[in-house]
């Protein structure tokens, strides 16, 4: 494979997320932000190995006997590309070349903040994205896309009559495998994934969204066959999720609510309720 195609750093680890097949678990935790990944620091009971670069902060360690890799991503569709293209990746590189037989598949759970889109979900709750509506259009960049749920697709197109000047979008479902082990107790939602936080989440500063009633339209469509509403909004699941399907690997998002938009309500101080969302994910997921 050509080096401007797989992009590797000199050590031979993946050139942004600088892990390799030795060093990324087969059970993921994403984060956004770098700086949350020190959280993990003090619930692993063993760190083997950690790197930094840009915004991207591996930390490889144990808890309860279980392997774990904590990764940030940055924020928007765009980082989760690279993200999820080079964790692929990782796991087919071995001595800096490419070995296409892996039999590998790793559990990935992002641990975000989010905003909702039903007033009945409060800031500090938790919500569990059984299914991603991606806004952002990314998927529809790769020659393998086939669209999953193509009912669920229309349903969603003949609700939100988009402009078609807008991405086409796209849904896909989360791994049932960590929804049983991970969202109990939590809301169960359908996340729309945005391109972009301002304009694209309905926000108005100085520049007006082209479509300014897309969150109320969000809010009010249900999936017969749950019935799911889309509770909350954000910038990242769809392309995680979209990645997992392709890849072969399970995937599933658990926000904590820090904006509540239709009563324009905001959680200033969450590093607390995160501390124990996290802490909360890890125990599921090792167990």
């Amino acid at each position: 494979m050509k080096a401007s195609e797989l992009v590797l750093a000199p050590d031979g680890t993946l050139y942004h997320i600088r892990l390799n097949s030795n060093t990324l678990a087969d059970k993921v935790l994403l984060v956004g932000d770098p700086s949350r990944v020190e959280m993990f620091k003090d619930i692993f009971e063993s760190i083997e190995f950690e790197s930094s670069n840009r915004e991207i902060h591996a930390l490889t360690g144990s808890y309860h006997g279980t392997r774990l890799t904590a990764l940030s991503t940055g924020m928007g569709c765009d980082n989760i590309d690279i993200v999820m293209t080079e964790l692929d990746a990782a796991l087919r590189v071995e001595n800096g070349k490419w070995n296409p037989h892996s039999d590998r598949h790793l559990q990935i759970v992002r641990i975000g903040t989010s905003g909702s889109l039903q007033p009945h979900i409060d800031c500090g709750s938790l919500v569990a994205s059984a299914f991603a509506l991606g806004l952002d259009g990314l998927m529809n960049y790769y020659k393998e896309w086939n669209p999953p749920l193509p009912e669920m697709e229309q349903a969603l197109l003949a609700h939100l009559l988009l402009p078609s000047s807008l991405a086409h979008p796209y849904c896909v479902g989360a791994s049932p495998l960590l929804l049983n082990k991970i969202a109990l107790g939590m809301h169960l939602g359908i996340t729309a994934t945005a391109p972009g936080f301002y304009g694209p989440q309905g926000r108005t500063i100085r520049l007006h969204p082209s479509i300014p009633n897309l969150n109320e339209k969000l809010a009010s469509f249900s999936w017969p066959t749950q019935p799911l509403k889309i509770t909350n909004l954000e910038m990242e699941t769809s392309a995680i999720y979209g990645f997992s399907h392709l890849l072969g690997h399970h995937a599933l998002t658990v926000c904590l609510i820090i904006a509540n938009r239709p009563r324009g309500t905001f959680l200033n101080d969450y590093h607390t309720p995160m501390r124990q969302l996290v802490g909360t994910v890890v125990e599921r997921l090792a167990n």
